[in-house]
């Protein structure tokens, strides 16, 4: 009697051939895709400097408030209005001397 060695059928390739065509594609998106891992480094990155830009403008927004109520009514800094004054409308008292 002689043994034959079996071949894989036509099926079984197709069927091996679809599935790592599949699993390479799903690994793919899994990686590059809209949801996958760099785009999701990509957003923490993105946060993390929005967060770093939100204190910066909040020091901003708070060092403004500082000088607004300086300026205000009820209490009123003498050094900053003169600043202020000198800045704005270039004025220079008749003791200094300007330097270009």
């Amino acid at each position: 009697m002689t043994t034959r060695k079996a071949r894989p059928t036509l099926g079984v390739l197709v069927f091996f051939t679809l599935t790592l065509t599949l699993t390479a594609y799903f690994t793919f998106a899994a990686v590059q895709g809209d949801f996958g891992l760099f785009r999701r480094a990509e957003i923490v990155s993105e946060g993390q400097r929005l967060t770093a830009e939100l204190a910066a403008v909040n020091q901003e927004v708070a060092r403004l408030e500082n000088l607004t109520h300086r300026l205000s009514d009820e209490f009123l800094d003498l050094d900053l209005l003169d600043q202020q004054a000198r800045d704005v409308l270039g004025l220079v008292r008749t003791d200094e001397i300007v330097v270009n």
